[in-house]
């Protein structure tokens, strides 16, 4: 058997590996100055002494107005995010209890508390990044990106779009980095923790939870998303798939 490495496989194995340290970066990069909100910034710490913590907001709650009203992130990030953050410590200490007694009839349901409360921490840390006050365009390299996997930077927003808008009941819309293939995907994700590809790193995600719109949009979720593609934060999509790719975009 050949075994030997092609210049192409090892292409893909080290994006493999940038993939998960960029994932692991999500929840371990340094903290951002609250407020800040410059775009391409780094991700705000959402980690730190052993325990998931909920992050400063990267810019003023009227920030991003009046897309996104202030009472709306307000209680969206001070409530709901807040409520995952706990629910996974919760969760992730009472596994080590049942670790410790040899308790394990409760794997199932604590497994699934990790599950629902990690991703849901993991994607709002991710939504309060993809979007800065006023929007931002498309980087140069991320549009090429854009054009060589998802056909055009239109194309793909229109997908992204539409995938939000139809995700049934909860859940989000999702740009992700698939390294397998080095390429962009489009995904819905359903309940946070469902309808995932595994292993792909998520560049920007538009949450349509109706905790997330509600108050501004009522049930008119397809308006909610177009305002958010008004706040999208595209330098900082490139700046994870760069983190992910472990390469400058115009080097593909």
């Amino acid at each position: 058997m050949d075994t030997r490495i092609t210049r192409r496989d090892a292409i893909k194995l080290g994006a493999t590996a940038a993939a998960v340290a960029a994932t692991h970066g999500v929840l371990g990069a340094a903290p951002q100055e609250a407020g800040s909100g410059a775009p391409g910034a780094a991700m705000l710490q959402a980690y730190r002494d052993g325990q998931y913590i909920l992050p400063p907001l990267p810019y003023a709650y009227d920030a991003l107005e009046p897309a996104y009203s202030a009472r709306t992130l307000q209680l969206h990030h001070d409530k709901h995010h807040a409520g995952y953050v706990k629910g996974l410590n919760t969760a992730l200490q009472a596994l080590q209890e049942a670790r410790e007694q040899k308790d394990f009839g409760r794997i199932q349901a604590l497994s699934r508390d990790v599950a629902f409360h990690g991703s849901g921490h993991v994607l709002h840390t991710l939504f309060w990044n993809s979007m800065t006050p006023g929007g931002a365009d498309v980087p140069p390299e991320l549009a090429e990106r854009m054009k060589r996997d998802l056909t055009s930077v239109e194309a793909a927003q229109a997908q992204l779009a539409a995938a939000s808008v139809n995700v049934m009941a909860s859940g989000w819309g999702v740009l992700a980095y698939e390294p397998l293939a080095d390429k962009l995907l489009i995904l819905q994700a359903e309940r946070h923790q469902d309808l995932t590809v595994w292993g792909v790193v998520p560049l920007l995600v538009c949450d349509v939870w109706e905790h997330a719109y509600y108050l501004d949009y009522q049930n008119e979720r397809a308006k909610w998303v177009d305002a958010f593609l008004t706040l999208a934060n595209w330098p900082f999509a490139l700046q994870r798939l760069q983190q992910a790719t472990g390469r400058p975009q115009n080097s593909v």
